[in-house]
């Protein structure tokens, strides 16, 4: 699944250079975003705000755009929606062992699940069936490998003998979870929960701001985004696809009121340096896919985005792009390898 971490980023730069840099002014980018931006509040006509700022969470930059009549109000609700998502974040950690993901990693088993975690799981077992397996939180033990294998600067391809070993240990089928207990059936099982918990993250902090009666907002938590109401002048909010080859060429722009959409890639963390491995993992081989290069998904929640672009990713275009055919109320563009562009029957009705 997807996984980011940063030990060190540039300092922040001011809004103008960025602006200057990225030429992405008006556009939220469905990719993760790597240079943060301050904290910006600015009346755009006699009744309404835009209150905007960017920080470092999820291991990615989360970017919150508030249109409300009242700036102190959209301060204090973006406030509370960003405390959301760090409880959130710290809640779902698989790196400490002091979480709940951290102490089912460890012990192989948890009873009294935390409710959050618990519909996390219980979506991501969903998804897990919906896809024929393709969507997989168990992956932890090959994500681990990758990192044990090149994180020294190891340039050895791993062998069939120890993915084989290791797929041995992956599998969401030996899950037992009652809703409140968990546990694994194999000894040296993991999951990780980075292919699906950011967007229920984000989900969560957009309830939030709806609940403290933000009725206009957006959210992007490094490509998954989700959109509430309208953007400044009434108009949809604005999303686009990014490049994989990073020429800010963008293969298609969007216009959403209400919905998610989520992009997964993979050009942005690899563990070695031919490129073979990284943070998209099939589950069944034990390999990165190969036949895609950016998967964008959108559909009715950030959670479904999220999980059905890594998905899609996994199974490869032509499958892929049958499965979203077939899955009401979501959308799908692919791009592959050779960079052709592949889109799902109603993707025209979202592009522009």
């Amino acid at each position: 699944m997807r996984e980011q971490s940063f030990q060190n980023f540039s300092p922040p730069l001011t809004r103008r250079k960025f602006l200057q840099m990225s030429g992405w002014v008006g556009l939220a980018v469905a990719a993760p975003l790597f240079v943060p931006m301050g904290a910006e509040a600015v009346k755009f006509n006699r009744k309404f705000y835009k209150v905007s700022e960017t920080r470092l969470d999820m291991g990615t930059f989360v970017s919150m755009t508030l249109i409300h009549p009242s700036k102190d109000e959209a301060q204090e609700a973006m406030g509370l929606a960003f405390e959301e998502i760090r409880r959130l974040t710290r809640l779902m950690n698989r790196f400490n062992q002091n979480t709940a993901v951290g102490e089912l990693n460890k012990e192989g088993s948890l009873k009294d699940v935390p409710p959050e975690l618990s519909n996390v799981v219980s979506q991501a077992l969903r998804y897990f069936k919906l896809t024929g397996g393709a969507f997989d939180i168990t992956v932890e033990p090959i994500v681990d490998l990758y990192v044990k294998r090149f994180s020294n600067g190891d340039k050895t391809l791993l062998s069939d003998d120890e993915l084989h070993d290791v797929l041995s240990r992956v599998g969401a089928e030996n899950i037992v979870f009652d809703g409140r207990n968990v546990k694994f059936l194999k000894d040296g099982m993991g999951i990780t929960l980075d292919g699906i918990a950011k967007g229920y993250i984000v989900d969560k902090a957009s309830k939030l701001l709806s609940d403290k009666g933000i009725k206009n907002h957006l959210i992007n938590a490094g490509g998954d985004i989700r959109t509430v109401g309208q953007a400044k002048g009434k108009r949809p909010w604005t999303i686009a696809i990014q490049d994989p080859n990073k020429k800010r060429h963008y293969p298609y722009i969007i216009k959403m009121n209400d919905g998610a959409i989520a992009t997964s890639g993979n050009y942005e963390v690899y563990y070695d340096r031919e490129k073979m491995y990284y943070h998209i993992v099939n589950p069944r081989t034990g390999h990165s896919p190969l036949e895609t290069t950016s998967a964008s998904v959108v559909a009715k929640t950030t959670l479904e985005a999220d999980a059905l672009s890594t998905s899609v990713f996994v199974m490869g275009p032509t499958r892929g792009m049958r499965f979203i055919n077939s899955t009401p109320q979501c959308e799908c563009l692919l791009i592959t390898r050779k960079n052709k562009i592949l889109k799902s029957g109603g993707w025209t009705n979202v592009a522009i």
